[in-house]
């Protein structure tokens, strides 16, 4: 017997009902709305301050003829694009699933911290160009505007960067726009500190690009690492702090499992994950047993493995042997394989006579007229 459990949701439900929080399963829905509706509200106000501290750091970029200034506030003004990108993707995360989109749109929050990874790269890239230019035709900073400018947006992207810190949580988008606040809260503290050294000093205006330079290095690092990630989500890669020798182990224990191949997981977004895997039962259950055998299998791996839907085809013989994996993905384009026929399946005669031939149904002739 080989099919998809009976119980499976339908995939735009992200838990099944074994997966709720008295079944051990993974995170419920209406948590998820929840925790979608408090990130709504914090990008919000992230939104609101960046637009307040770019406006600040422009006129005191100008005033004060700090580059430094003037890229902090250009990275703070692709927050705000990021902030509100992120907080587009937040939002579709809670539509429902369609026919077309049977998953719904999880992905979209991945994709949001993809564009925002490229935002920054792009912004550091600029900074960079920006700092060299102003090492080669240096200008005079004033280092009493350029310190108290940065000191007030430095205390304003912590606060941006703290309200979207989520200790429990790892989505990727919201960690994205977290990057943004936090790389330019460190790149004010470090405007800051190079206007205090030209303040005392009186000179060193090299100092204000090379800080711009040096915390455009540190920032675009992060952004490539963040960029791997999501990278790994789009290409459906096994996640990387799955132990999946210790899910198989879970799965393989639950009583009336035989074995489990053809294992499969992969994330939808950071806090959604999907599994399928071919489950060989024991004996030859019933439809009813093989699927209180599927229901426990899930229940098993949702709230420790963080499965949020899975797919399981149940079997009662392992998949045939062949040269070929027979759980691959099937060539096209090659011929349909056929499976072997079964061990008590009585073969024709070699020698066994041909049916004859059926004779051909005689068609009546229309009479001749007579002349």
């Amino acid at each position: 017997m080989a099919g998809e459990s009976a119980a499976d949701r339908p995939a735009g439900a992200p838990v099944p009902a074994s997966a709720s929080r008295g079944g051990g399963g993974a995170r419920p829905h209406g948590d998820l709305e929840a925790l979608a509706g408090r990130r709504s509200r914090r990008l919000l106000a992230v939104i609101v301050v960046n637009v307040v501290v770019v406006a600040g750091q422009v006129v005191g970029g100008l005033a004060g003829h700090s580059l430094g200034l003037l890229a902090d506030a250009g990275h703070n003004l692709t927050d705000v694009a990021a902030a509100g990108l992120s907080l587009a993707a937040v939002r579709l995360t809670r539509r429902a699933p369609t026919s077309s989109k049977s998953f719904g749109y999880h992905r979209s929050s991945v994709l949001a911290a993809q564009v925002n990874a490229a935002a920054i790269l792009v912004v550091t890239v600029l900074i960079g160009v920006g700092a060299v230019d102003r090492f080669l035709h240096p200008s005079a900073v004033k280092g009493s505007v350029v310190l108290g400018v940065a000191l007030g947006a430095t205390a304003a992207n912590a606060l941006a960067a703290v309200m979207l810190i989520e200790r429990a949580n790892h989505d990727l988008n919201m960690r994205s726009t977290c990057l943004h606040m936090g790389g330019d809260a460190l790149a004010s503290a470090g405007v800051a500190a190079a206007g205090l050294a030209i303040l005392l000093s009186g000179g060193l205006r090299w100092l204000d690009p090379a800080v711009s330079l040096g915390i455009a290095v540190l920032i675009a690092y992060e952004a490539l690492r963040l960029a791997r990630e999501v990278t790994d989500v789009l290409l459906e890669a096994t996640p990387g702090d799955l132990d999946t020798p210790a899910l198989l182990t879970t799965m393989q224990g639950v009583h009336g499992v035989d074995a489990v191949h053809d294992l499969h997981v992969w994330s939808l977004s950071s806090e959604v994950r999907a599994l399928s895997a071919h489950v060989v039962l024991s004996g030859h259950p019933t439809l009813e047993e093989a699927q209180v055998v599927g229901e426990t299998v899930k229940a098993a791996i949702g709230g420790r493995y963080d499965i949020a839907h899975a797919t399981l085809e149940l079997e009662c013989e392992a998949c045939f042997d062949t040269d070929d994996d027979p759980c691959a993905m099937d060539d096209l384009s090659a011929p349909t394989r056929a499976r072997p026929a079964p061990d008590d399946a009585t073969p024709a005669p070699d020698d066994a006579t041909p049916a004859p031939p059926m004779p051909a149904p005689e068609v009546a002739r229309p009479a001749r007229a007579r002349r």
